[in-house]
């Protein structure tokens, strides 16, 4: 027997073993504490922490280069963080700096980037993974054939990778990380440019899996998909935390309960009433307020076409927070 495949079935009976006994008592899955990661003079991660309780889903979101997809790489051991800095991690009990190999081998990890193997189909891309935790033939088939029905792909067994559509391909990506029966599954940016029909099923998966007990990391530039599946989130912004919570506490506490967005102001002047802040965007103007009667006022002043008015969401929490203008 090759080396790497005693490795994994050891691994397989202490992780059984690690479960069975004090693991079942703790309820967190991560633990990170005053985390740094700097690249020279850049620092990517700000003395970090958070907690991430089992069998959730836990949302990273900030703008581009806020250090979201650093934090979770240093999860899983493919970063190190800055060690001279202190901090800790904790990840199902391991350190990641100690035991990266161990982390992997109960993690599922869906990256933005479409690496499938384009030369080989859809059941030879799931096989060829499932190599990698020395999983036996027979067992192997049997988790590919579940984890193909479960992302609505058993049809396209067959099919190259050229033949299947961006959905159908990300969908793979996630039947792909469940291979291994994943304690972790961490998705960076798992719907990025896909329709909202599939992005929908993708979020209806993404729920389905925590009932089964999978915890899941998310890093999304869709505030509306943090607000759908994540239990907890948190906005990053120049490495650091900016804030914490379940994305409904974020909109009642962060932000006015109502906005109207005006796109023509035809030149009009008024004096916003009070308990009204208003923002500039390009064109648009934006007034918010926690009194339906006060905004509702201001938007009968103009014709339809020329305004919406809304509840605020998360998107507004976010733009409130990280800032309207665009990060280099």
């Amino acid at each position: 027997m090759c080396m790497a495949k005693k490795f994994l079935i050891s691994m397989r009976l202490q992780m059984k073993n690690k479960t069975s006994g004090g693991e079942r008592m703790k309820e967190l899955a991560i633990k990170a504490k005053n985390i740094h990661k700097t690249y020279g003079n850049l620092t990517a991660v700000n003395d970090l922490s958070f907690e991430v309780p089992r069998r959730s889903c836990f949302g990273f979101l900030g703008p581009n280069g806020a250090g979201k997809t650093t934090m979770m790489k240093m999860l899983f051991g493919k970063t190190e963080r800055d060690h001279f800095r202190g901090g800790e991690v904790s990840v199902f009990g391991y350190d990641p700096k100690k035991s990266g190999l161990e982390i992997k081998f109960f993690t599922g990890i869906v990256s933005q980037e479409d690496n499938l193997d384009q030369e080989l189909s859809v059941f030879q891309n799931l096989m060829i993974y499932s190599k990698f935790y020395a999983l036996p033939a027979k067992q192997a088939r049997h988790f590919i054939k579940n984890v193909l029905a479960f992302m609505e792909l058993s049809d396209k067994k067959d099919f190259q990778i050229r033949q299947l559509s961006g959905g159908m391909k990300r969908r793979l990506l996630i039947a792909r990380a469940l291979i291994n029966n994943p304690k972790l599954l961490i998705l960076d940016e798992p719907t990025t440019g896909l329709d909202p029909q599939v992005r929908h099923v993708i979020w209806d998966k993404l729920r389905d899996l925590k009932k089964q007990g999978v915890t899941i990391l998310l890093t999304t530039h869709y505030m509306e998909e943090a607000f759908q599946i994540c239990d907890d989130l948190i906005i990053m912004n120049k490495g650091g935390k900016v804030m914490q919570g379940p994305p409904a506490f974020l909109i009642d506490k962060h932000i006015e309960t109502y906005v109207l967005e005006l796109y023509h102001t035809g030149g009009k002047a008024f004096n916003a009433a009070d308990g009204v802040r208003t923002e500039f965007m390009n064109s648009r103007m934006l007034l918010y307020a926690d009194d339906f009667e006060k905004i509702k006022q201001i938007s009968d002043q103009f014709k339809a076409g020329d305004f919406i008015l809304r509840q605020s969401n998360l998107e507004d929490v976010f733009l409130k927070i990280t800032g309207r203008k665009l990060h280099e």
